[in-house]
């Protein structure tokens, strides 16, 4: 793959990022944002124990989609305070994922404001993301394809991200937002995957108090180097184009391909993923 280091700066004016990245739709780095966020010294994975261990917190590990699973179903449920602590003593594979701080604890919306990046940002969906050392998210663009601004706390966390430009070469799943679920992004095995070699995308790693800016409909793939958490912000995608594909997705591919895998089962699920592997080959003229 060809990965470049995404562009890093210490800070930004509104007027440059929406003349330098949100219209031409980079991604971006910004290393100390500065937006009087208390979160920025008090949000550790032992202050997110001390406002939400009594929280029940649903926990998603890396294995592959079943038939049965629904959609954004949890693989399984744990205390908060009983998560923090396995992510502090040893590696594990459960996440949390899309966990809506507002919902669950109120109290932490006071530690962060919304910033003003030249873009409206939805304020009912502050999410946060939590991983242990190794843990990682399949390869995926949201389904919304909005413009999503990634804040980090505590530790590393390593991320690759494509436009959707380089869909014909990653082994894209047929009505889904997934690429094929085998493909291991930070060591991708190439013989296995020759289309991947084509790939142009981006890079970086993540620190405390860093934010990462990615665009409408960018695929993303984060890997924690170590334990740690995030929070995304986002905005509506404004190109008409991405906005009309982000209402396919929710109202239109995401009902289909519920109602096929209740038709059709695991088989549903086999025959996309087969599907992503010969599409993705023939167009680099390999054929099945």
């Amino acid at each position: 793959m060809k990965l470049v280091e995404i562009n890093r700066v210490q800070s930004i004016t509104k007027k440059d990022f929406v003349k330098n990245y949100l219209k031409p739709q980079k991604p971006l780095v910004i290393e100390e944002f500065d937006g009087n966020w208390a979160a920025h010294k008090k949000w550790s994975l032992d202050y997110m124990k001390e406002m939400a261990g009594d929280k029940i917190v649903p926990l998603y590990d890396d294995r592959p989609v079943h038939h049965k699973d629904g959609f954004n179903e949890p693989h399984a449920e744990m205390l908060m305070s009983e998560y923090v602590d396995l992510l502090k003593c040893e590696p594990t594979k459960y996440r949390i994922f899309l966990w809506n701080i507002l919902k669950e604890v109120p109290a932490l919306q006071k530690d962060f404001s919304y910033p003003d990046f030249g873009i409206r940002l939805l304020k009912g969906v502050p999410m946060l993301f939590f991983g242990g050392k190794d843990s990682h998210t399949f390869m995926h663009y949201d389904i919304d394809l909005a413009n999503i601004f990634h804040f980090h706390f505590e530790g590393e966390k390593e991320c690759i991200l494509f436009p959707q430009s380089q869909n014909k070469y990653l082994y894209k799943v047929p009505h889904a937002i997934i690429t094929h679920e085998s493909i291991d992004f930070s060591n991708p095995d190439f013989k296995k995957w020759p289309a991947l070699e084509k790939a142009s995308g981006y890079k970086t790693t993540l620190k405390h108090g860093e934010v990462l800016y990615m665009p409408e409909g960018f695929w993303h793939y984060m890997k924690y180097k170590t334990p740690g958490f995030s929070m995304s912000l986002r905005g509506l995608a404004r190109n008409p184009k991405n906005f009309a594909h982000a209402a396919y997705n929710i109202f239109v591919m995401r009902h289909f391909d519920v109602l096929m895998r209740k038709l059709q089962g695991q088989r549903w699920i086999e025959r996309k993923n087969k599907k992503a592997i010969v599409n993705t080959n023939a167009n680099i003229g390999i054929k099945e």
